[in-house]
């Protein structure tokens, strides 16, 4: 499983982020008690405070920062158990009480995903125009290679104009994307290309077709909205929150060059957000999860 699917993307600087509520932790759009919201929630505590703190924390600290995001206990346990069953995590005993730690590919798990997430700014600052181009069919038979192939492609931030065709403006990723064409069965017969737009049609036309910038802004304009008003004053339960709510943006956001983003584009102005509030949070956040694990 990639990181970023375990994990579960120029403008003004962002505006102040405000006073912080006394308002309790809110559950918003992104998560209810759910167990598959609670295990999402959970990846983002084991990357956000048990990683950076030693790797292993108890249960009843797990259960007391999801039990502050509207997590109820037995999903949070169902979400250590099935972590575990996943290889990302061991149980481990001392007397009544029972920890949990993580493995060497839970650490490498989230060691890529946190650095893809925290040095994630929703900008590509430089482009010499040149386009990374991919051309590869599959059967109708092979509907698995092909949902293989389209998953990894476009969380990989590809884009598809048209069927067998993909596209992105960052030349670096072609190892990746020929790692996932192997992986798929199909770099044999895939066709990769290093391509630049002579002429035609508009390339808005082009980037519309080949990915849905309108969702993508939409989900930063939640963002924005969720957070320029600062959040709960639990340290534990705004950063978790803040985290969870970013973390997906990599893996959603193609980075396209500023020529290429309609105008008004918000990526970046929520990117700085994070950054800031995540800064200012993180202190109180981290001496609030070491008080509950000691």
């Amino acid at each position: 499983m990639a990181a970023g699917q375990a994990l579960a993307g120029a403008g003004p600087g962002p505006p102040d982020a405000g006073p912080v509520s006394d308002s309790p932790p809110r559950l918003t759009r992104r998560h209810t008690a759910g167990g598959e919201t609670a295990r999402g929630l959970l990846f983002t505590v084991l990357g956000e405070f048990v990683l950076p703190s030693g790797g292993s924390a108890w249960t009843s600290a797990f259960i007391d920062v999801l039990g502050r995001l509207g997590v109820e206990e037995k999903a949070c346990r169902q979400a250590l158990m099935r972590t575990a069953a996943d290889g990302w995590l061991i149980a481990d005993r001392a007397g009544r009480r029972a920890s949990w730690r993580l493995t060497s590919q839970g650490v490498q798990l989230l060691t890529e995903g946190t650095e893809r997430i925290y040095g994630f700014t929703a900008s590509r600052t430089a482009w010499d125009g040149q386009w990374l181009m991919i051309l590869a069919r599959t059967p109708e038979t092979e509907r698995q290679a092909r949902h293989r192939l389209r998953t990894r492609l476009a969380w990989t931030g590809f884009g598809s104009p048209a069927p067998g065709v993909w596209l992105s403006p960052d030349p670096a990723l072609r190892p990746e994307a020929e790692r996932i064409l192997a992986d798929a069965g199909l770099l044999a017969d895939a066709h990769i290309f290093l391509a630049a737009h002579a002429g035609g049609g508009q390339l808005a036309a082009l980037i519309g077709q080949a990915w849905d910038l309108g969702a993508i802004e939409r989900r930063y304009e939640d963002f924005l909205t969720e957070f320029e008003d600062g959040g709960t004053a639990d340290p534990l339960a705004r950063q978790t929150e803040l985290v969870h709510a970013w973390r997906r943006f990599p893996w959603l956001d193609p980075v396209l060059p500023a020529p290429l983003l309609p105008a008004g584009w918000s990526g970046t102005r929520a990117a700085a957000l994070f950054a800031r509030l995540h800064a200012r949070w993180s202190d109180a956040a981290m001496t609030e999860w070491q008080r509950i694990t000691d």
